[in-house]
């Protein structure tokens, strides 16, 4: 449905400055191998576990919402991000979702991992993780920059409420 309606293109001064290139590789890598080190530490620690999902439900509801309302388009210079894996299920092989915008699953995702984590040095990786991803993804032009700065901001909420509601 996002797909076929239309939104509006943006004036992004970042990404006017800076791009496109594909950097899809390295984000499959990152995301994937942060992902295997997370069920890595939830295996000896299920309560993390427990609140990465709470806060993927809860973030995955709001980005539904926010996508629906918030209609755009693209930037015209944007390279898809190629996942083999999530393509699986989100899209299809050939089929790239390009309009799934506001505000950035990528980072978002990977923000919850590192506000999951439970040892320091985990954190620090994930932030790092989060970090690498919200600036590839920018660097791709596969995302608004508002996009990025507004998953961060919603993903310390969801997760501050996600990780209450998992504890009761």
């Amino acid at each position: 449905m996002i797909e076929n309606r239309n939104g509006i293109v943006l004036n992004d001064i970042l990404l006017n400055n800076i791009g496109p290139m594909d950097f899809s590789i390295p984000i499959f890598i990152i995301i994937w191998s942060t992902t295997a080190l997370f069920f890595i530490r939830s295996y000896y620690n299920p309560a993390i576990f427990l609140q990465a999902i709470y806060s993927v439900v809860f973030l995955t509801l709001l980005r539904m919402l926010s996508i629906y309302l918030v209609r755009l388009d693209p930037p015209l210079t944007i390279i898809a991000i190629k996942d083999p894996l999530t393509s699986l299920t989100y899209g299809g092989k050939d089929i790239f979702i390009t309009k799934d915008l506001f505000f950035s699953g990528h980072t978002s995702n990977m923000l919850i991992l590192a506000l999951c984590f439970e040892k320091k040095n985990d954190k620090w990786l994930g932030y790092l993780a989060a970090l690498s991803v919200g600036i590839l993804v920018l660097f791709q032009h596969a995302h608004y920059t508002i996009d990025v700065i507004a998953a961060i901001i919603i993903t310390f909420i969801v997760v501050k409420f996600a990780k209450r509601a998992a504890i009761h």
